[in-house]
């Protein structure tokens, strides 16, 4: 069994192939990690190792920076009810399961930190939250990471959704068309702005939660797939002005022009499997060379489970194959990621400075034989490819189960 240390420890990793996203590719370099944070990288024998620090030979090895994945349904979030298509107050943090076996199996594919949201059949289903995949978390707080301008909250953005996911026949508080979804949207929009332009306003979590996607505070992460429903989203961005992060965008070969016009970030999805959505028809391994060549933010995220988190190196490779450049899918997977959830200051590539998240990989990023072999966040192993338990999660079959049991007689006599 290997042990994971339970503290942060000063570790230098030397002789390793370096890939910081940030700065040119170092070909035999080191990387040293202490107190949680990165605190050089460089060539070998340029940087100077703390007395006291661990060394790993890691000659043949890779080290990347962790997996930012944009767009997760690890945990088993859940938004929005049929009460209604918006809810801006609902907060996604009350109904994660921060001891899902997901987390582990996403540490496996090398994903460090996480946008986890409510699904998209709602046209507002509820803010989202950005975890740490720490290892084996008690309560969600040990995995979210805090909002230092809200004590007492979480950093997060606001989920929402257009197209077929939140429409309903038969009448009702939802939509039955796409011209009444943005009907209601630009509806909410507009009550939000009469709310805090009036002085003696009531206290309101709807409202607030609004008030901060319409300060610019909170990135509206926005399901999209047809061209049309791209330009819709589009047209809602410029008239009330906040920020967005496209997601999916199938067709975005089709809206190509209007998302680069602004440059407006697109966190896409290569493979949409088990699929069976005519809207996901237009998805394409081109879509990120596209937007990649009109200078397009791109970050590559899993829908887990659309698509497994342990495949996101894979889907990069479909990406590079579809004509994408190699530091760009790379980039989607890391900084690029990061930067549209607003923590490219703590993480995303390796930088003095920023947060320990890190991969040792067995090989290259994009080669289909290479293998995760260490996880760490924040300057903690939270995955060993060599631990049978983690391997496990790595690998699946029999045992990769939550880590409790159902408490009856038959059970307990059947695992005895």
């Amino acid at each position: 069994m290997i042990l994971i240390p339970s503290a942060p420890e000063s570790v230098a990793f030397v002789g390793a192939r370096i890939l910081p996203v940030s700065a040119p590719e170092i070909a035999r370099g080191t990387l040293v990690v202490s107190g949680g944070k990165i605190v050089a990288v460089g060539p070998d024998g340029s940087v100077t190792i703390p007395a006291g620090a661990r060394r790993v030979l890691a000659g043949g090895k890779t080290i990347v920076p962790g997996i930012v994945d944009t767009h997760s349904h690890v945990g088993g979030p859940a938004g929005a009810d049929s009460s209604g298509p918006l809810a801006p107050e609902v907060r996604v943090v009350d109904s994660v399961n921060p001891r899902s076996p997901g987390f582990l199996r996403a540490a496996a594919g090398g994903v460090t930190v996480l946008n986890v949201m409510p699904g998209s059949g709602h046209l507002m289903s509820g803010q989202t939250i950005y975890l740490k995949n720490r290892r084996d978390p008690k309560t969600i707080a040990d995995l979210a990471m805090a909002d230092p301008k809200r004590p007492g909250r979480f950093l997060g953005g606001m989920k929402m959704a257009n197209g077929t996911n939140s429409i309903r026949s038969g009448g009702g508080s939802f939509p039955g068309t796409r011209g009444k979804s943005a009907a209601l949207v630009r509806d909410l929009f507009l009550r939000a702005k009469k709310w805090m332009a009036d002085p003696k306003r009531e206290p309101d979590e709807s409202m607030e939660a609004l008030a901060e996607i319409l300060r610019g505070e909170r990135v509206v992460h926005h399901h999209t797939h047809r061209a049309d429903d791209i330009a819709t989203v589009l047209r809602l961005k410029k008239e009330f002005g906040f920020r967005v992060v496209l997601h999916h965008v199938s067709e975005a070969a089709l809206a190509i022009d209007a998302i680069a016009e602004e440059k407006t970030p697109c966190s896409i999805i290569v493979l949409d499997s088990p699929g069976g959505k005519l809207e996901a028809m237009g998805i394409s391994p081109v879509n990120g060379a596209a937007l990649e060549a009109r200078g397009v933010p791109i970050a590559l995220h899993s829908d887990d489970g659309i698509t497994d988190s342990r495949l996101l190196f894979r889907n990069a490779a479909l990406m590079v194959r579809g004509g994408m450049s190699r530091a760009g899918a790379l980039r989607a997977l890391t900084l690029s990621g990061a930067e549209m959830l607003d923590l490219a200051d703590r993480t995303g590539s390796l930088t003095p400075g920023k947060d320990a998240d890190f991969l040792v990989l067995s090989g290259d990023p994009f080669a289909l034989m290479t293998k995760v072999e260490q996880t760490w966040v924040d300057g903690l192993k939270v995955f060993d490819r060599q631990d049978p338990k983690d391997r496990l999660a790595a690998t699946g079959g029999l045992g990769n189960r939550p880590d409790v049991n159902a408490h009856t007689c038959c059970a307990l006599e059947a695992g005895e």
